[in-house]
């Protein structure tokens, strides 16, 4: 983990409220899939916002945020040259054993993010198959990643876009086919992460989420994005997390 001094070297707009900003990091970071960023806005806003990493390139990373409060709104005015700060990687990420061939991967909202750095970093020695949710056809984004995968399946939910259902039950439609997988990795709004859950119990795959919380601080001090787990116990996701075995948290 290091506090980096960031240089923006593109922020733009990739699809109806999401934005892509890429940082030249001074030098080439370790990044494990499913970790993220906490970036410093500035102005008011004292407390950083949690983005988890897209890609890495060399020295460059590339974050993609939806604008929701103040925070994301003053980042999307930042233009080429701006410096941030930038504390990063953080968190717990994806891991996908040598034994794990055939990977799913299941995303709906912003979490379609994170899954593209388990496909740049798994694509090439597994076998993956992305089924990706969108709320329409205004919102779809990162095809050009996701069609690297062996089979790749967008949805929306008003079928303005592929077929008229969520990610999930594009992942069940491939599993009565006849699809099978070795393990299954998640991101997402926590209603998709829940149905999921209880599909992948069913089915006794094993699977792995990346939880969407509120953090204060990335770092597992201030307690804002503590979560519950099965076993009683509480953990934090910032780092803990945010990737967790799905049998193991309260979703």
């Amino acid at each position: 983990m290091k506090d980096y001094i960031a240089t923006i070297v593109k922020n733009e707009r990739i699809a109806e409220n999401i934005y892509a900003v890429t940082f030249d990091l001074g030098e080439i970071p370790t990044v494990r899939a499913g970790q993220f960023g906490d970036i410093l806005v500035g102005g008011t806003h004292l407390l950083r916002r949690p983005i988890a990493v897209c890609k890495t390139e060399g020295s460059q990373v590339t974050f993609c945020y939806q604008i929701k409060g103040e925070g994301t709104k003053m980042l999307k005015t930042m233009g080429t040259g701006t410096t941030l700060n930038v504390l990063m990687p953080l968190g717990n990420g994806f891991f996908v054993e040598e034994t794990e061939k055939k990977v799913a991967l299941v995303g709906g909202g912003v979490g379609v993010f994170p899954l593209i750095s388990v496909l740049r970093a798994y694509g090439q020695e597994k076998e993956i198959s992305a089924y990706i949710g969108y709320r329409n056809k205004d919102a779809v984004c990162g095809v050009e990643e996701f069609e690297k995968a062996k089979k790749f399946v967008a949805v929306t939910d008003d079928g303005s876009y592929g077929e008229k259902m969520n990610a999930v039950q594009a992942f069940v439609k491939d599993l009565k086919a006849g699809n099978t997988f070795d393990v299954v990795l998640a991101c997402g709004p926590t209603p998709m992460l829940r149905a999921l859950k209880a599909v992948v119990e069913e089915e006794n795959l094993p699977c792995y989420v990346s939880l969407e919380e509120r953090m204060g601080c990335g770092i597992g001090a201030c307690l804002v994005c503590v979560c519950d787990l099965t076993n009683g116990k509480k953990a934090r996701v910032c780092k803990d997390g945010p990737v967790f075995n799905a049998s193991e948290v309260v979703l």
